[in-house]
């Protein structure tokens, strides 16, 4: 299958990845990766392509309703965690308790917490990214220009305000595949 993923990445699609690729070292197997702009259904298939071209482990989570029969299986196998959404429920402390549980764990979030535009960031991947100390990773799905760039670590201080202008500085000229939401 990774031939294939870089096949169909690279060649038919015209992909590139820009960056940081080196993902086997043991600082980068326990990391929080945000992804944007999440504008489309199209984004999810290009990062399930791009991780299996360069044969790394990435994980999501989603709701458990999600992980029940027909499609539970396929969501597990592709490396998605169930994760309860009822109310009282401490989301922050219960995924960041996932990074303790795996010996290897990438979690890919997409800040805006939608594909519609928004003009600010949800905060739950930065205060998971915090409790389970662990750095983030931003990640463009850049369809302008057909690539994924992908930074160095980062490791979120305790300015919460200078950090997110930090990471949102990343993401500056990258437009989503629907463009009106970017």
């Amino acid at each position: 299958m990774h031939w294939l993923a870089k096949f169909i990445y690279f060649k038919l699609l015209g992909w590139k990845i820009v960056g940081n690729t080196n993902f086997s070292k043991d600082a980068l197997k326990k990391v929080v990766i945000i992804a944007v702009p999440h504008t489309s259904w199209h984004d999810f298939y290009i990062g399930v392509l791009l991780r299996k071209a360069v044969n790394i482990k990435v994980n999501f989570v989603a709701k458990k309703e999600l992980f029940r029969w027909p499609f539970g299986y396929y969501f597990r196998a592709v490396g998605g965690r169930a994760l309860d959404r009822t109310s009282g429920q401490n989301k922050v402390e219960s995924i960041a308790k996932l990074f303790e549980n795996e010996e290897e764990f990438r979690l890919a979030l997409a800040p805006e917490g939608t594909r519609k535009k928004v003009e600010t960031w949800r905060t739950g991947f930065y205060y998971i990214a915090k409790t389970a100390n662990v750095p983030i990773i931003m990640f463009t799905l850049d369809f302008k220009n057909k690539h994924n760039k992908v930074s160095e670590p980062f490791y979120p201080t305790d300015n919460m305000e200078a950090d997110f202008k930090f990471m949102k500085s990343f993401f500056e000229g990258v437009e989503g595949k629907v463009k009106a939401y970017s």
